[in-house]
């Protein structure tokens, strides 16, 4: 057992040998990774504090360019004016009186004598229908009276010869006979009269005339054809001039629209599928005497001249109905209304170099106009254009006025607005155009007056246009100066 067991032992010692050589290769490897890592790391720190300055310079050279320069804005003043109320619905247009012409005998339609679309009036002949048998039936009633007539003069001629012999010579029974014949022709006389009328009346038919004023439509029947009184007609007329427009308001409007006419009349515009155009102005007629329960709403109905027919039977109108108009108060644009958690506010530009935050109550909005009842007078001006960057107390430019030089800029703004060649362009642009200012943009603010001029163009003078044309030229020495300006 003794050699056995040192061969065991040996080989037991040569494993431990080569565990303990492969043990110590893995940790070198470990310590080369981590002194790898720690150099790496080291590097990366390096690189980050060399690069941090000039981030922070970037970052504050953007800061000071973008958010400590004043802020360019666009004002308008508040002022004061009377501000119309209105109330606004959808309605449709109603001819005033419609009529069908219908037949009222039979027969054959002899002449049409209308034009589809005509104005008529009143007594117009519109058809004529074959006359023939009522004016015979006409006839044959006046003969029969004729007949009566002649019968009861006889009867007469007999009573007054009985009536002088006297009782002795005619018996009294004679006499009252003949004395009820005469009063028999006489009744008949008065039944023929109304056979005549009613003869008369059936051949008078036989014209159709209009009944009423107003536009005829499209032909149901055309000449020759054979016609009944149960027929659906022959043309139907419309009273368009004046037209009326029914429409209906909500429930609770209803004590603004007695409230106005208790005042007078009241106002009705019927406006085009904009919103904005005035088809016809008209007056209020009459409200319905009860809401419609199913959709709260009342039924109202205005008249229109319709003069110039811009209003038609079944077109969809909008209708908008003056019902009061406020006088002299605070109007600002609309634009210059901002709402926030707060509540409604405006900029008030004060001193021309800065906004102010200005809490405000707004008692009627329109699309284009506010009505402030509190926070803003009609002296100070408010801005209406670049909310972006701005806040309460917050320096801001405004653009000069127009026929003012601008003030002076700095480099780079003049590379931006082409120099001092290009305002003096400008400025000759503007005196040129005073004219066409007047004529189309009087009433338009100085913000929106090279828009204005934009949108009337081809009715600009020519003087305006060649001013216009060469305000819009670069200039090389403009151009050269800005870029100089630039690159130092």
């Amino acid at each position: 057992m003794g050699p056995a067991w040192g061969g065991a032992r040996l080989q037991h010692l040569g494993w431990s040998c080569e565990l303990h050589v492969k043990g110590n290769q893995v940790a070198r490897l470990l310590k080369r990774v981590l002194m790898l890592g720690v150099v790496g790391l080291v590097l990366a720190v390096i690189v980050f504090v060399s690069t941090m300055p000039v981030v922070q310079k970037q970052a504050g050279r953007r800061a000071k360019g973008g958010g400590s320069g004043p802020v360019p804005v666009l004002d308008a003043p508040a002022r004061l004016a009377d501000v119309p109320v209105y109330l606004n619905g959808v309605g449709t247009a109603k001819a005033r009186n419609l009529v069908t012409v219908r037949p009222q005998i039979d027969g054959k339609i002899i002449s049409i004598n209308f034009k589809e679309g005509q104005e008529v009036k009143r007594g117009d002949v519109l058809a004529r229908i074959d006359p023939a048998t009522y004016q015979a039936q006409l006839d044959q009633a006046l003969a029969k009276k004729a007949l009566d007539e002649s019968l009861l003069d006889n009867a007469r001629r007999d009573l007054e010869r009985y009536s002088q012999l006297g009782g002795n010579v005619v018996a009294q029974k004679t006499i009252d006979t003949q004395r009820a014949l005469v009063a028999q022709l006489t009744a008949q006389i008065k039944s023929d009269d109304a056979a005549i009328a009613n003869a008369r009346a059936v051949l008078d038919y036989t014209t159709i005339t209009a009944p009423i004023d107003g536009r005829t439509g499209i032909r149901m029947v055309d000449e020759g054809n054979l016609v009944r009184a149960s027929d659906v007609g022959i043309v139907v007329i419309t009273e368009i001039k004046p037209i009326s427009t029914l429409f209906t308001l909500p429930q609770q409007q209803l004590v603004q629209i007695n409230a106005a006419m208790a005042k007078g009349p009241v106002s009705v515009e019927a406006l085009d599928a904009d919103g904005k155009t005035t088809l016809d102005r008209g007056i209020l007629q009459v409200v319905d005497n009860q809401v419609d329960p199913t959709t709260g709403t009342v039924r109202m109905k205005a008249e229109f001249p319709n003069a110039s027919l811009q209003l038609w039977p079944g077109q969809f109108v909008n209708v908008r109905i003056l019902v009061e108009t406020l006088s002299q108060v605070v109007v600002v644009p609309t634009p210059a209304v901002q709402r926030g958690p707060n509540g409604t506010f405006a900029y008030v530009v004060e001193d021309g170099t800065r906004a102010s935050l200005r809490p405000i109550t707004v008692s009627l909005q329109t699309d284009t106009q506010a009505v402030i009842s509190k926070g803003i007078a009609a002296s100070e001006r408010v801005v209406t254009t670049g909310f972006a960057r701005l806040k309460d107390g917050a320096r801001v430019t405004l653009p000069p006025a127009e026929g003012q030089p601008p003030a002076a800029a700095s480099a780079p703004e003049v590379a931006k607005s082409g120099g001092p060649g290009a305002r003096e362009g400008r400025a000759k642009m503007r005196a040129a155009c005073a004219g066409d200012i007047e004529k189309f943009c009087a009433n338009v603010e100085r913000s929106g007056v090279r828009a204005c001029l934009q949108a009337n163009a081809a009715q600009l003078s020519d003087a305006c246009k060649t001013a216009a044309a060469d305000a819009g030229k670069p200039r090389e020495a403009d151009a050269r100066k800005a870029e100089g300006n630039t690159t130092q």
